[in-house]
């Protein structure tokens, strides 16, 4: 794999090798042996996603070349092809990007010579989001095959539910789509339901945020719990097992009843937690595909923690 990019790249073999990695990495201490550099490219804003690469870089032991949006040559006009070359220049091994354009890898498919990790591009995909809810899913169910799950909200604008519904169908999942009018995404091509069936047939509901910034006019709020979100009453009649999945950031009180953040059925900061050590695998993964680790040095770690 030369570039961390899409759900549509990884076999389904590469997405439990990553799952397996990822709870190594959660139960080891496993550091990178020798001095590698990382660039955290984020053009937009980001809590989650760019503090949990800091987390899992650190734990790795990699070292982070500072970079700030505000304060580079971007500000003088330099393409985002020249900055990552600029940076993969002076020492960087590895570039996480977080763009608002939905195809902004294509200005990097050839030419870098590092692999780069989509940490979120525009509307089209985030498969390390991807990665750490099928993690979540995969800890609680111990499998895909013949599980509903469906994906809630603003789809058309969200990259989480186009990397979410692609890997879930083809892991053997039932996929079904939920959103309020105006705001499907019919190319996906999975049943629609409406959220009232959503919460009585499925097993986990994965809800998502309005997504504002990607509007054109601006959704109205008011009604929205009410009508096409997770209300308390909407979570009392979810089957027993059924688990509640949320990308974030979280409007409380828009999508979900603010007190169903930290129910017993949310899984949402496990989710996060979860993070780290996807990213960590992913990380991993990539350095790893490009050859500039070994790829035993897991085997070395496990083998001193026994």
């Amino acid at each position: 794999m030369k570039h961390f990019i899409s759900m549509k790249q990884l076999t389904n073999d590469t997405i439990f090798h990553l799952i397996e990695t990822a709870e190594l990495c959660k139960s080891l201490d496993v550091k990178i042996p020798n001095q590698l550099f990382s660039a955290n490219l984020f053009f937009e804003p980001s809590t989650r996603t760019k503090m949990s690469f800091t987390v899992a870089e650190r734990r790795l032991g990699l070292e982070m070349l500072d970079f700030h949006t505000e304060t580079s040559s971007l500000k003088k006009g330099e393409s985002l092809y020249d900055t990552v070359k600029t940076l993969e220049s002076i020492g960087a091994n590895i570039a996480i990007i977080r763009h608002e354009s939905d195809d902004w890898m294509t200005e990097l498919d050839t030419g870098i010579n590092i692999p780069i990790i989509n940490a979120g591009a525009g509307k089209a995909e985030h498969p390390t989001q991807c990665m750490l809810d099928l993690m979540t899913i995969y800890q609680e169910f111990g499998r895909f095959i013949g599980l509903n799950i469906g994906i809630v909200g603003d789809i058309k604008h969200s990259r989480v539910a186009k990397s979410n519904a692609y890997a879930l169908h083809n892991l053997g999942a039932n996929v079904f789509l939920c959103s309020p009018p105006g705001y499907e995404d019919h190319t996906l091509g999975f049943p629609c339901i409406t959220i009232d069936e959503a919460v009585e047939n499925l097993d986990v509901l994965m809800l998502l945020r309005i997504q504002h910034e990607r509007h054109q006019r601006e959704l109205k709020t008011e009604g929205y719990l009410e009508y096409f979100g997770l209300t308390k009453e909407r979570e009392g009649r979810m089957k027993e097992q059924a688990i509640i999945l949320h990308p974030a950031p979280i409007n409380r009180g828009i999508e979900i009843d603010s007190d169903l953040v930290e129910c017993g059925r949310s899984r949402i900061f496990k989710q996060m937690s979860n993070g780290v050590y996807m990213r960590m695998a992913i990380i991993v993964h990539m350095l790893t595909e490009w050859g500039i680790i070994n790829g035993n040095f897991i085997k070395k770690c496990e083998t001193i923690s026994g």
